[in-house]
């Protein structure tokens, strides 16, 4: 790839690395989890860039390919996502580390999340992110109206189990 491309996909991943980093809370109850499946969806993004053609914003697509790798690596699926030679250039990523210490009710809401079924889980985190049904639905490729009928059932159920924690 040209030196060019590679500068305008750290360039972006720099701007929506928030999207990874919200994605591996989801996933990951660990530091250095959190950090491989990072590092993993950055490898699988870089990967896939090339076949990124812009008919989406970058941050739907990046959500698409950083959700499918977390829903493929911690389902324990027996297959493996191919993965590719780290790149030096990408090394210069600017990592920030995502600290979530001081937002004790976020934690509860996260740990409800998380027991949560993998679409569930992908559909609760793009809601939160202010992404409308059309977006989410294109993004998890359901119908609007199935996002719609699946996000009222899961605040539903996310409060039924915040509530019985005494969070609510």
């Amino acid at each position: 790839m040209t030196e060019n491309l590679e500068q305008e996909f750290v360039n972006l991943l720099e701007d929506n690395q928030n999207i990874l980093h919200k994605i591996c809370k989801l996933y990951t109850t660990d530091l250095a989890s959190h950090q491989d499946l990072f590092q993993e969806m950055v490898i699988q993004l870089w990967k896939s860039y090339p076949k990124f053609k812009g008919e989406s914003k970058f941050s739907t697509w990046a959500y698409r390919v950083s959700l499918n790798t977390a829903i493929s690596l911690y389902r324990g699926k027996k297959t493996k996502i191919a993965t590719v030679d780290w790149d030096q250039s990408l090394a210069n990523i600017r990592y920030e580390e995502y600290n979530s210490e001081t937002e004790d009710q976020l934690k509860h809401l996260y740990d409800a999340v998380r027991q949560l079924n993998d679409i569930d889980k992908a559909l609760v985190y793009m809601y939160l992110e202010d992404k409308d049904y059309t977006e989410i639905a294109e993004t998890l490729g359901i119908s609007e109206v199935n996002a719609r009928v699946k996000m009222n059932r899961i605040k539903n159920k996310l409060k039924e189990m915040l509530t019985k924690k005494g969070v609510v």
